[in-house]
């Protein structure tokens, strides 16, 4: 396997040997060090690197003003933060990352352990898997070619397995939007979905999406499989009264069952008036369907709207699973938000492990299931009937 081609940016001498150092032992990497985040920007606008690895704490440029400058950038690299400052001043500089664009793949208290640079190829191998190189920068992305995308069956849904951690089965899936561009090849939402949003077409999006998992779910149901799947449902889209009513009725005339289709209630939108939610919320359960709380720990989620809502499910969103093995403050938070859930009769479904450490700590506090780019990304339906036929042959976890 190639290198990855790293740039780290670090202040002091002694430093710089020893990443370098570290980075051998691993293995995997082809370093380049600078001194500050003026060369870092001049080797960046010469070369393309995988990863930018910079400590926080450094002088005339400090971290955070360099994150900002990145994202001025046409062609970004993955980034990891560096620091001997707290573990919530490393979280916050991510999220910082995080809001401009930026694909963090790794937070790593000072001094750098080699344990903590293995973890950062874990994930450096799992954000080039899922294809983040972003193809998209070679297209021209215009709301024509989005609507002529959806006409032509190229915006299409694809399938993440949810797994069990008590088993390791697949007991579900999440459809995922997915461009599967004739030039560019298969493109992510975030190459996408901002401006598909702001064409105004997130409910026919919704369609689309409800459409292809019907038919999915039939074809798999022909092979001997019930697959429940989620769908991400902008909140905001519960404004129209009428909404519950149509997804019951298309659900029963393609066929289907309300119980097979969990509604995820997207945290990037709300309602107009706050009735609307929970009449929503309350007419999809009682008509069948599941609903999850997703992305929780983000956007407009608290523990009054979880134990106020009627969900079935909670999505645990993954910056909050990121990062839990090392990080008490998480660890914590995790084991609460589990036993809470528990109380509630929820499901626990944790999003975004990519990790067997992260895998393995969520399992010992009783997660119910996983999902991440660890276990699997999304895959077209036939495929993710090809994974429910390997998954029925081999043996348990337990």
């Amino acid at each position: 396997m190639k290198p990855y081609r790293v740039l780290v940016v670090e202040d002091h001498p002694f430093q710089h040997e020893y990443l370098l150092n570290v980075f051998s032992e691993v293995g995997g990497f082809k370093v380049d060090t600078v001194w500050d985040g003026d060369e870092a920007l001049e080797h960046l606008a010469r070369h393309n690197y995988d990863l930018l690895l910079t400590d926080l704490l450094m002088p005339v440029m400090d971290g955070v003003q360099l994150i900002q400058k990145i994202a001025a950038l046409k062609k970004r690299p993955a980034l990891a933060l560096m620091s001997a400052s707290s573990r919530r001043m490393l979280i916050s500089a991510g999220l910082v990352a995080k809001n401009l664009g930026i694909s963090v793949v790794g937070l790593i208290s000072k001094p750098v352990e080699l344990n903590a640079v293995m973890r950062l190829k874990e994930q450096m191998a799992a954000y080039c898997l899922n294809g983040l190189t972003d193809p998209a920068l070679t297209i021209e992305v215009d709301p024509f070619s989005i609507v002529r995308a959806m006409d032509n069956a190229e915006i299409q849904a694809w399938f993440q397995p949810k797994k069990s951690l008590l088993n390791g089965n697949i007991l579900s899936a999440e459809a995922l939007v997915r461009w599967v561009h004739p030039e560019a090849g298969t493109l992510l939402p975030k190459d996408f979905l901002s401006l598909l949003i702001k064409q105004g077409l997130e409910e026919r999006l919704l369609w689309l999406m409800m459409e292809q998992t019907l038919q999915a779910q039939r074809k798999w149901r022909d092979q001997g499989w019930d697959i429940p799947v989620s769908i991400n449902l902008p909140t905001h889209l519960l404004d129209n009264h009428q909404l519950a009513d149509r997804l019951r009725d298309y659900v029963v005339a393609e066929g289907g069952e309300p119980r097979s289709i969990v509604f995820e209630l997207m945290e990037s939108s709300t309602t107009k008036e706050l009735s609307n939610y929970y009449a929503g919320a309350c007419r999809l359960r009682m008509m069948g369907f599941g609903l999850a709380q997703d992305d929780f720990g983000q956007g407009f989620s608290s523990y009054f709207n979880l134990v106020s809502t009627p969900f079935s499910e909670l999505k645990i969103d993954r910056s909050l699973v990121h990062g839990c093995v090392e990080n008490e403050n998480l660890a914590s938070a995790l084991r609460s938000l589990v036993e809470l859930s528990r109380k509630l009769g929820l499901t626990v479904v944790a999003e975004g492990v990519e990790t067997q450490a992260e895998l393995a700590f969520l399992r010992r506090i009783g997660c119910d299931q996983a999902q991440g780019f660890l276990i699997c990304g999304a895959v077209s339906p036939a495929d993710f009937g090809t994974l429910l036929l390997e998954d029925s042959s081999k043996p348990s976890w337990g």
